[in-house]
């Protein structure tokens, strides 16, 4: 698996700053799940992420619906390299109100590079993959 996707509501208790905003750690954190879920299914292991360097193009507030998605693009050696993306679904009509509506085209509201490190012992030759005994 060389992608992942991750769909969720920002809950009520992420939202810190006025209207209920959803802030840029909160993304960052799910950006970082996504990633480990492809080095769990690629390597094994869920590796350590060394580098996140985001962009918020756009306002997230609890209650709205994101989609996180986030693809390996880079595999060599133990280094694994990421493009993430997060796009609004569905969004509220008023903040803090009941209504809410299904975006025609999801909406961008963050980009992200990453890069992560597997242990030498757990990383996976793509072009065997098989797990190398590294030592």
């Amino acid at each position: 698996m060389k992608e992942s996707l991750i769909r969720l509501r920002a809950s009520s208790s992420k939202g810190h700053h006025s209207g209920c905003l959803v802030d840029g750690p909160t993304l960052i954190r799910i950006f970082g799940d996504a990633v480990a879920e492809i080095l769990i299914r690629y390597d094994g292991n869920e590796g350590r992420l060394e580098t996140l360097d985001a962009e918020f193009l756009g306002v997230v507030r609890a209650g709205e619906y994101i989609e996180v998605r986030a693809k390996l693009t880079q595999s060599q050696g133990t280094s694994r390299r990421f493009e993430c993306t997060a796009h609004k679904v569905i969004e509220l009509i008023l903040p803090n109100g009941p209504s809410a509506r299904a975006l025609p085209e999801p909406e961008l509201v963050a980009k992200a590079t990453a890069v992560a490190t597997v242990p030498r012992k757990m990383a996976i030759s793509p072009s065997l993959n098989v797990v190398r005994n590294a030592g």
